[in-house]
């Protein structure tokens, strides 16, 4: 019989921590953008998702997002510029970084 610990698994944890907070909560405040991940949606098939570690007045929040436009302007934020200071604002209907 085979044993669990024979197949060297290990946990992928989590590296986000804080609160989950919505990001309506941090619109036109100045946050600092800690670490991202991108990935496929399990709510909306065929879209992705993003997740942003930020920290806003010294404490580490999460946020989630569907938004298209972080997705694409994130992405394109150099690895080494991390961390950086942005506001997230609502411009004609669409969320993104200024």
């Amino acid at each position: 019989m085979n044993k669990f610990k024979d197949y060297n698994s290990k946990p992928q944890l989590n590296s986000f921590t804080g609160d989950k907070i919505n990001v309506d909560r941090i619109l036109n405040t100045e946050i600092e953008v800690l670490q991202f991940k991108v990935e496929e949606s399990k709510k909306k098939l065929g879209t992705k998702f993003l997740t942003l570690q930020i920290e806003k007045s010294g404490i580490k929040h999460v946020v989630f997002t569907g938004s298209t436009v972080l997705i694409n302007m994130i992405q394109q934020v150099p690895e080494d510029k991390f961390p950086f200071k942005t506001t997230i604002v609502k411009e004609s209907g669409h969320l993104e970084f200024t």
